[in-house]
């Protein structure tokens, strides 16, 4: 058996439990599935466990090529998840009344690896040492490995099922304790974990529906069936990267409120709330066109690979969120079957670009001097840089809506095309104002959000639609 004996014990200060040798009482060894609940897994469910060999997988790249760049998500070898772990009262209260004897206490595990057992025995901090057998068989069940405080005898709590030598007893546990039943999620938490507050943002998919002036009642109605298609799968997507991100959002100040990180709903129903949300949008796509569908998917590929790995590399993620953008436009565009316009195309990847790095800007801003935004590769040195990338962006999405202006597709489309250079000065003044507030702190996350929220906003926007109108 080999074990890892604590420099200190939580409980007790005896010399017995300081040193199993000069232990009084008979030792007790136990099993790490005595120790927590029944059904309680430590290690991530399914979708986190792909995202953990997706990194360890990267991980493995860099090193071999030598890479100096590292994750800026760390990877827990053991695979325990303390703010997961749902240990067995009883269990726990009895191995404390071993200590109180003064018995020094074992964990061991027939069928999880070292680093597991010893995050949990670490975690619990009840234990004189602990072991681990990495071919499959109970530690306690082998005594040429014993050590020698187990070789005089020792009492085992664990499956029936281990042969143990003859100098050691089987011992019955106390009764389980039961699992607290978990509270049935409100409303509000499943809107919050489907962001429905998000759905706005697919409003994008109409644009091609104004651009081209299709006011028909059928592109309309088609229109808001790629909408609601749009908004299931971003709702998908938003679930998987909340279920991937659960422990990260944990110890975010903010982000511990989301509903899986506060455990408000259970990852399991999380997951089949994702595949019902993205089976619907599926046949809604389908339903509308091959082709449209062929989009969709494009945008949740795109969209999945951002929540594993490029959200993690910089300025990539502003390009992936600026394009993701952009992808609701097209989307809108095929679904009523209108060519998508280079000049709509071009507007919408800067002034999504724009947004895209206010974005990151706002989160730097909101970093302590010298740190590292978590998981996106910043530092706070690269804040004047965002910020003039930004503006530079938003009023080259201005230049391209003049040279739009000047050119033969405005006259195809518009009887008084003049009227449409009254709407410049309003967006210059939008971008603008953006900017200074992301300055000045006045923004707190998303400026798509904010926008949504300033009635500023909705009056420059209602303000362009009018001259758009106008100038049919």
């Amino acid at each position: 058996m080999r074990a890892s004996v604590p420099e200190r014990v939580e409980q007790g200060g005896s010399d017995a439990l300081r040193d199993p040798l000069r232990a009084k009482g008979r030792p007790l060894v136990v099993d790490v599935d005595e120790v927590m609940l029944p059904g309680s897994a430590f290690a991530a469910d399914i979708a986190s466990a792909l995202s953990h060999s997706f990194h360890a997988f990267i991980a493995a790249l860099a090193a071999a090529f030598g890479s100096e760049a590292r994750s800026a998500r760390a990877v827990d070898a053991s695979g325990f998840d303390s703010s997961r772990a749902q240990f067995d009262h009883n269990a726990v209260t009895f191995l404390l009344q071993a200590l109180g004897e003064g018995r020094p206490v074992y964990l061991c595990s027939e069928t999880y690896p070292e680093p597991f057992v010893s995050a949990v025995a670490q975690h619990l901090g009840v234990f004189t040492a602990w072991a681990a057998a990495p071919d499959g068989q109970s530690p306690a069940a082998r005594d040429e490995e014993l050590p020698p405080a187990l070789g005089q005898g020792f009492d085992y709590v664990g499956s029936a099922a281990v042969a143990l030598p003859g100098f050691a007893s089987h011992v019955a546990r106390p009764a389980r304790s039961e699992p607290a039943t978990p509270a049935r999620a409100s409303m509000r938490s499943w809107l919050k974990l489907f962001r429905v507050h998000q759905y706005a943002k697919n409003g994008l998919v109409l644009v091609p529906l104004l651009t081209a002036h299709k006011f028909s009642l059928g592109s309309a109605a088609t229109s808001l069936f790629a909408v609601i298609a749009f908004s299931l799968c971003a709702s998908g997507a938003y679930i998987l990267n909340d279920i991937l991100d659960a422990k990260a959002d944990r110890a975010h100040p903010a982000k511990r409120h989301r509903p899986i990180a506060s455990g408000a709903i259970a990852a399991s129903q999380a997951v089949g709330a994702m595949a019902m949300a993205l089976v619907s949008a599926s046949a809604i796509a389908l339903s509308i066109s091959l082709a449209f569908g062929g989009v969709l998917l494009g945008y949740l590929v795109l969209t999945t690979s951002y929540s594993l790995w490029l959200k993690r590399i910089a300025t990539v993620d502003v390009v992936v969120l600026a394009t993701l953008y952009t992808v609701r436009v097209i989307g809108g565009a095929v679904a009523i079957s209108v060519p998508m316009s280079e000049w709509l195309l071009a507007f919408s990847l800067f002034i999504f670009m724009s947004l895209a790095l206010v974005k990151r800007y706002i989160e730097l801003a909101s970093q302590p001097d010298g740190v590292v935004l978590a998981a996106r590769g910043y530092q706070i040195e690269d804040k004047a840089m965002i910020a003039i990338l930004a503006a530079a962006s938003g009023f080259n999405a201005v230049v391209i809506f003049t040279l739009y202006i000047s050119s033969d597709t405005v006259r195809a489309l518009y009887s008084h095309p003049q009227l449409l250079w009254v709407g410049c000065p309003i967006l210059m003044y939008w971008i603008s104002r953006v900017m200074l507030f992301a300055q000045r702190g006045l923004i707190d996350d998303d400026p798509v959000i904010f926008a949504l929220r300033d009635r500023v906003s909705w009056f420059a926007l209602g303000a362009i639609g009018l001259i758009m109108l106008a100038a049919i």
